[in-house]
């Protein structure tokens, strides 16, 4: 048997079409030459797998070459967002939905839809609802290409009990079941835990949960999700609602809840986290729950953690059990020199023929359904149980869209200072989460 990334890698020879079988028109410039195509991503884990795709594409397509640049995350839209203003902004870039309405309303973003039609690209191949959210106004501005929920992480030498972990409840008035695991695992100097009433809480050797923090307008690490499985709901509608919801009181108990976790001394406090990542808090032992993404697989369980985890499925709260869903896709860039090269590329890299090499690399899951079991598989060959992120995703009304509306960036800002101001005990969070509505809300008038 030949070994899956060959597999993988002779199904995308086989699959790319070449460039003539999907040609529209050729760029000025661009007939009978060698076109080389700028394309942007953010996470270097990924590097490698849209290496081999991008490969794959060049050997059924050789008169372009796909050049692949990396930058962190920060830097990336920094860059971007530089490179845009100066007219120079690759051709085709990795793309993520809290950032892509702004180079819509910038007109810095191609609508690919006439190239989906003409090639009649099939979009129901794609994780449910997925590819709705790159359309605005009948246009669309990317094709997905993976997605990811989220889930609870623990260290399992730090979390004895685990008998109920796949069954927690949450709610904001006592935290349920979850809120007693976090105190148990929460432990001071002289050894007892959370639960003990000699625990000192001005002493904590390791704390039970790490919250995110810098989690902007969408809470996506942890309060968004205990947000919404209490009932709450960011917009009227989404994507591209009018009217945001951050006065809900649901929310506000939700955000009380968190900042009780920190006055009972079962998660840090926030200036003595937030200048330190939580994995890197996890590492050292010092944190035993925290709420994380299915991005963070190889982060949790790959190679060379000094830790060792396993995942469990987020609480369920009054509303049920509740996580945000986010799909990436890739972008073409509005002002490129070769749109017809830059489809074939993105049309490549929504294909199962480049999904399915990503899914051997286990590192994130593809949009595809296809490729997403083949992902799973991989997983579970490299002995990585991470069902709970797919079984979620299948649950019926257990997943939500992150917000998409204008103004994102702004928004972002407006409510992580927000959530801020009260973990750090300056604002209650009812007045300051309507404040916060208030300036949103405005923006989007």
């Amino acid at each position: 048997m030949l070994p899956p990334r060959t597999v993988a890698f002779l199904a995308a020879a086989a699959l790319a079409l070449p460039l003539a079988a999907c040609s529209h028109g050729s760029a000025a410039g661009d007939a009978g030459g060698k076109v080389t195509l700028n394309y942007w991503l953010w996470d270097d884990k990924q590097q490698p797998a849209y290496q081999e795709c991008a490969d794959a594409f060049t050997r059924a397509n050789p008169d372009v070459t796909v050049k692949i640049t990396q930058t962190a995350w920060t830097q990336y839209w920094q860059n971007l967002t530089t490179q845009l203003a100066g007219g120079s902004a690759p051709d085709v870039w990795t793309d993520h939905a809290s950032y892509y309405p702004q180079f819509v309303s910038s007109n810095q973003i191609l609508d690919i839809q006439p190239f989906v039609d003409k090639d009649k690209v099939d979009l129901t191949q794609y994780q449910a609802g997925l590819a709705d959210l790159f359309v605005k106004d009948g246009k669309r501005y990317g094709l997905p290409k993976d997605w990811d929920t989220m889930a609870l992480v623990y260290n399992k030498q730090l979390v004895k009990d685990t008998s109920g972990l796949t069954g927690l409840t949450w709610n904001p008035a006592d935290g349920g079941t979850f809120e007693k695991a976090i105190a148990t695992a929460t432990v001071d100097t002289g050894g007892h835990n959370g639960l003990d009433p000699a625990f000192d809480k001005a002493h904590v050797k390791t704390y039970g949960f790490l919250p995110e923090w810098a989690d902007g307008a969408q809470g996506q690490n942890g309060w968004g999700d205990l947000a919404v499985s209490d009932g709450f709901s960011f917009l009227d509608k989404n994507p591209w609602g009018t009217h945001y919801n951050y006065d809900d009181p649901r929310l506000a108990e939700t955000i009380a809840w968190f900042k009780h976790l920190i006055d009972a001394g079962y998660a840090p406090p926030f200036d003595k986290q937030s200048t330190l990542s939580r994995d890197a808090v996890m590492e050292s032992g010092k944190g035993a729950f925290t709420i994380t993404g299915s991005w963070t697989i190889g982060t949790y369980l790959g190679d060379g953690t000094k830790q060792k985890y396993a995942l469990a499925p987020l609480p369920t709260g009054p509303a049920g059990r509740k996580t945000a869903i986010n799909g990436l896709s890739d972008a073409i860039y509005a002002g490129t020199k070769h749109p017809d090269q830059a489809w074939a590329w993105v049309k490549f890299l929504g294909s199962s023929a480049c999904q399915d090499i990503v899914a051997q690399h286990a590192v994130v899951f593809p949009a595809i359904k296809t490729s997403t079991a083949k992902a799973l598989a991989a997983h579970q060959a490299a002995g990585r149980d991470v069902r709970v992120f797919t079984d979620e995703a299948a649950a019926t009304g257990g997943t939500f869209f992150l917000p998409i509306t204008d103004h994102g960036n702004e928004i972002s800002q407006i409510v992580q200072d927000s959530i801020q101001s009260v973990v750090l005990g300056r604002s209650a969070p009812a007045p300051a989460l309507k404040k916060a509505n208030d300036q949103v809300n405005g923006l989007l008038k």
